[in-house]
């Protein structure tokens, strides 16, 4: 984090807002998921009523943390087990019509993992109506390819990730914030970014 005598970075300052927000969602959440488990072992409410409480808080939670990834800050060397990356491709995909396959294993670097869901978001953004997308780790790079029947072309969101849509960038929307944070957070970590996009699918490498 790089701080001065009157500012924070304003890259920095989004993604400690990030954190923030996210660490104190999550645990009202937590306790709503556990009331309601209590309530279900005891026999209250055991209904589809109840169900659907139950399953909206979990998926609630799983969107929460993986927005803490994805917009919270990371710090120094920190990793993310193989298991646990899983867990948010998982519900990303749970809560989207993507099919996400994942060809890289063991854990990995927060930021890189960062990056991935950023990623993903960006991939969900261009195929709104459902696609396959195929995520390969080679090496100290990650390849992100996907495919779909019909693809949403934004030259103006694709720009900020080296796309065809020119150079001067446009502030994106609150709901793709996304990909302006993969643009600074690969620069952050020095990373070449680059994406293509056609009537077929979309690929982003970082």
């Amino acid at each position: 984090m790089t701080v001065s005598a009157t500012r924070i970075d304003d890259f920095d300052l989004a993604l400690c807002l990030g954190s923030r927000l996210c660490h104190d969602l999550i645990s009202p959440f937590g306790a709503i998921a556990n009331g309601v488990e209590l309530l279900q072992m005891g026999g209250q409410s055991a209904g589809p009523e109840m169900q659907l409480i139950a399953d909206s808080v979990e998926a609630a939670r799983a969107r929460l943390q993986t927005f803490r990834m994805a917009f919270g800050q990371s710090r120094g060397d920190q990793r993310i087990s193989g298991v646990e990356i899983a867990k948010l491709i998982e519900a990303m995909a749970s809560q989207s019509r993507l099919t996400v396959e994942m060809d890289a294993d063991g854990d990995q670097p927060r930021d890189e993992v960062q990056m991935l869901l950023l990623a993903i978001m960006c991939m969900e953004s261009a195929m709104p109506w459902g696609g396959r997308v195929l995520v390969v780790r080679n090496g100290s790079q990650w390849r992100l390819v996907g495919e779909a029947e019909r693809v949403k072309p934004e030259p103006e969101l694709w720009s900020w990730l080296g796309g065809q849509g020119g150079d001067a960038l446009q502030a994106p929307p609150p709901a793709k914030v996304h990909f302006a944070l993969l643009a600074q957070a690969a620069a952050a970590a020095n990373r070449p970014l680059t994406s293509d996009l056609d009537e077929n699918g979309v690929e982003i490498t970082f």
